[in-house]
């Protein structure tokens, strides 16, 4: 099982749901879910099968933004934040 993160701009729970039973058919009921109280609205999927380009190709039919985070920026992202919170405590 792989696991594909991606920033998207939906931007509410009513908006996601509109998305769901298309998400279940593409990546699988359960195997999916969204962190929308993150900045980025990060959609995460795991799948052993899934292509990243059809997920963006969904969204992008809804008329949402998505972007497949590659790992390099996942750990970038996470150093910035951790030294921010070393500058704040």
């Amino acid at each position: 099982m792989e696991v594909f993160i991606f920033a998207t701009s939906v931007q509410s729970v009513e908006e996601a749901r509109k998305l769901a039973l298309h998400l279940d058919s593409l990546a699988g009921k359960g195997s999916w879910n969204f962190a929308l109280d993150d900045c980025d609205k990060i959609l995460r999927i795991v799948s052993a099968t899934l292509k990243p380009e059809a997920v963006i190709n969904l969204l992008s039919r809804f008329g949402y933004r998505c972007l497949e985070l590659s790992d390099e920026i996942i750990l970038v992202e996470t150093s910035i934040m951790a030294e921010k919170s070393k500058i704040l405590t």
